[in-house]
């Protein structure tokens, strides 16, 4: 498989899954890009490996973790709301999303990372383990951890079920 047929085949997936983990559509640009120039520039191994979506999601994983580490403000741009489907009152709407946000942004960034592969990419702790590169008994702490946190959280703010 050459480097174009694979992005082809797996970059909006591996657009999407950056979506999810940063909440940011153009940071998930930027990351992938990434992502996807050092496979491109390690081409050959990352074929050599086996899997390569599974090592293109490990790196994409890394860059997302990476930024993480060095982001340097927690101001984020709001999105448009979709006032038709958020119901009779978009307030109520935003502000449960708000905190829910909020509640995620707190996390480490290896907890949401976790979650995210966990509950959006629909992968395994075993999966989870590999691209991340921790043992799987890390994976479930690291989860179990990250659960309780929210749950604690989201009853001390009384969190509503978003539509």
């Amino acid at each position: 498989m050459t480097f174009e047929e694979f992005v082809a085949g797996h970059g909006q997936s591996l657009l999407r899954l950056a979506f999810v983990l940063t909440g940011d559509r153009h940071l998930a640009e930027d990351i992938t890009q990434t992502a996807l120039a050092d496979a491109f520039r390690h081409w050959g191994k990352v074929t050599a490996a086996g899997l390569p979506d599974a090592y293109v999601r490990r790196m994409l994983v890394n860059a997302h973790l990476s930024w993480r580490r060095r982001r340097w403000t927690t101001e984020r741009p709001a999105e448009p709301i979709d006032t038709a489907a958020a119901g009779s009152d978009p307030a109520d709407t935003v502000a449960a999303r708000d905190s829910i946000r909020v509640l995620l942004a707190g996390l480490a960034p290896r907890a949401w990372t976790v979650l995210v592969l966990r509950y959006y990419a629909d992968m395994d702790d075993a999966g989870i383990a590999q691209a991340m590169g921790v043992s799987e008994s890390s994976v479930r702490a690291t989860a179990s951890r990250a659960l309780a946190g929210l749950r604690g959280a989201a009853a001390l703010v009384d969190v509503e079920e978003i539509r």
